[in-house]
């Protein structure tokens, strides 16, 4: 395993060489604005399914991703209803993650096996500029073995997973408190599935 300190002169360097790993199949953590992730290429089904041993996360609970851009946005959902344009250009980049329908021929492990798939353009952190120079969907599961607590500094990821993760971006402790809001736009009315740091009441 490898930990890369992420500073302002760093950054550069180490958003390149973690983008590098996680090409070559590999796992990393990083921070994102509440805890630590872990992080592969949502489209490296071998990387996905390791992923998914470390955490000892079951088959069929789909795994969020992080995207740096509307574009890349498109690239795994159906479409983008008008409603959630909204949602999007009021809450985007941060912590909200919506549900949308997936795109066909996404690993079964990213939906869970179902046809949809959980998305946001993370607010500011090393994981927007990480999901930015990627220019590719990057899982965003929290870096914590299912049930556990998440991990709010390098140090924890390291105590829970040691060498089975490749890389550690270590930008000191996280904000921690409430995760982010998930809200399901596949359904009419939308439907708040978990209330977290950005309070949708008012805009549903």
């Amino acid at each position: 395993m490898r930990i890369f300190s992420f500073k302002p002169d760093t950054a550069k360097e180490v958003l390149e060489k973690s983008l590098k790993i996680l090409k070559a199949g590999g796992v990393i953590a990083y921070p994102t604005e509440s805890f630590y992730a872990l992080g592969v290429l949502a489209a490296d089904e071998a990387a996905v399914k390791r992923l998914c041993q470390i955490k000892n996360r079951p088959l069929n609970k789909p795994l969020p991703l992080i995207v740096g851009d509307i574009e890349i946005l498109r690239s795994v959902v159906k479409s983008v209803p008008l409603q959630t344009e909204i949602l999007i250009g009021k809450f985007w980049p941060g912590p909200l993650t919506i549900i949308f329908e997936s795109v066909r021929g996404l690993p079964a492990l990213l939906t869970g096996g179902s046809d949809r798939i959980a998305v946001r353009i993370p607010g500011e952190s090393v994981a927007l500029h990480l999901s930015r120079l990627a220019r590719l969907p990057i899982t965003a599961t929290s870096a914590n073995p299912s049930g556990s607590v998440p991990a709010r500094s390098a140090q924890e990821v390291i105590d829970y997973f040691g060498e089975s993760v490749d890389l550690v971006i270590d930008a000191g402790e996280t904000p921690g408190g409430k995760p982010s809001t998930i809200i399901d736009v596949t359904v009419t009315p939308l439907k708040i599935l978990r209330a977290g740091r950005i309070d949708l009441q008012e805009y549903l």
